[in-house]
């Protein structure tokens, strides 16, 4: 296949890369980065911001992977949310814009989006695809992030909406900063350690993508969680048995919420327990659904990936 994607130069886009250059498949990578290179791959040039990319370069690609979008795990400023909604808005309405002018169109569009769609909710409650917008900054800026999609999905692009919870990679992401504290022997949960994490291992994505591309029923919007959600508690618990440190100092809330602010509070005191409905309805097999498991291969294993059928 012809895979373009954006935001590859981040955690997820550099696994993907990997992947499916492995697999032999032709891979673009749309930056705006004028000096990238990479073997193997080619770039191509826009600026969302500028809201440019050249007309008709997209032309003859199966699948469009987007990911680009300012981090979220930096401290919430006036200016960085608006930069983590207009990063994703801009970059979205541009690229989808740009695919529904094309001659020969994509079959499948794949945006990034995540699960705090849903806003927090408390531990009893568990959703899916199915359930409605919750509130907040990060819900509202999914749910404008994905309206912008309907510019491919009114022209016939199969358009799925990738709703990724906290992804455990050890090179970055929310792991790389929960690591540190029980590396100094002060770990333990946030709060009252009773917020939901709904998960999924960076090593994962790849195969869920995969199916998502072979699978052309799906459709819309797609949890990309493990089935197996944790309470911060329990989260913090097994990280500190698996690298062998303690986990019996709590951070309390009042504290994160003077270190962090408003991120503090959405992405380490809130959460929600979420399901991937649809892709166990489609047959999608995990290879990371045990917490345990996926924190042994991401933070001790070897930097390979495991045998998989």
């Amino acid at each position: 296949m012809r895979i373009a994607i954006t935001g590859a130069t981040g955690m997820i886009g550099v696994k993907l890369t990997a992947f499916f250059l492995a697999g032999g498949h032709q891979i673009a990578v749309i930056t705006r980065c004028t000096s990238y290179h990479q073997p193997h791959t080619r770039a191509i040039a826009w600026d969302p911001e500028l809201n440019y990319i050249s007309a008709g370069v997209l032309e003859g690609f199966d699948v469009i992977i987007h990911l680009a979008g300012a981090n979220v795990g930096e401290y919430w400023s006036p200016q960085h949310k608006k930069s983590i909604l207009e990063s994703r808005v801009q970059s979205t309405k541009l690229l989808c814009k740009n695919l529904a002018k094309l001659v020969s169109k994509p079959k499948l569009l794949i945006s990034a989006s995540a699960v705090g769609f849903y806003g927090n909710h408390p531990p009893q409650e568990v959703l899916d695809e199915n359930s409605p917008l919750g509130e907040g900054f990060l819900a509202d800026v999914c749910r404008q992030w994905e309206r912008e999609t309907i510019f491919a999905a009114q022209e016939g692009i199969r358009v799925v909406r990738m709703r990724l919870g906290v992804v455990l990679g050890q090179t970055g992401g929310a792991l790389s900063k929960m690591r540190l504290p029980f590396q100094l022997g002060i770990g333990g949960r946030l709060g009252n350690g009773r917020q939901m994490m709904s998960w999924i291992a960076l090593d994962e994505i790849p195969f869920v993508v995969d199916h998502l591309i072979k699978n052309d029923k799906i459709e819309g919007a797609v949890n990309v969680v493990s089935p197996q959600a944790v309470s911060n508690a329990q989260f913090t618990k097994i990280l500190g048995q698996v690298i062998y440190r303690p986990a019996f100092l709590p951070v309390p809330s009042f504290v994160i919420r003077l270190l962090f602010g408003e991120m503090g509070q959405s992405l380490l005191l809130e959460g929600a327990h979420v399901v991937p409905r649809r892709l166990q309805e489609s047959g999608y097999q995990f290879r990371f659904a045990d917490l345990q498991e996926a924190l042994k291969f991401v933070l001790l294993s070897e930097a390979k990936d495991p045998k998989m059928s």
